[in-house]
């Protein structure tokens, strides 16, 4: 998921979020709701935003999200464009692009 961090707080491109589908997979529907749940603003066709505060849950939920098989890693990791430094909650989930 392409990301960049402005201002303490960490944008994912709308373009890369997981979408809700009534009647579709348990895990991706999971997993939609738990990133839209501690997002601070997660509006539809908008990127979505998280506090700094919430990073390390963030990259423990994506790292959960990873280790279950269900998801590819493009979904799960974050990828940062090479001129941004990626912040020390997320290395764990984070890559350049």
């Amino acid at each position: 998921m392409r990301a960049t961090v402005k201002d303490d707080i960490l944008c994912i491109n709308i373009e890369d979020l997981p979408s809700y589908k009534k009647g579709g997979s348990i895990v991706r529907n999971s997993y939609f709701w738990a990133l839209k749940s501690i997002s601070c603003y997660a509006v539809r066709g908008c990127d979505w935003e998280y506090d700094r505060e919430v990073w390390i849950a963030l990259a423990r939920m994506l790292l959960s999200f990873q280790q279950s098989g269900y998801l590819g890693d493009r979904e799960v990791m974050l990828e940062f464009s090479v001129d941004v430094p990626i912040p020390e909650e997320l290395r764990l989930v984070a890559t350049w692009l």
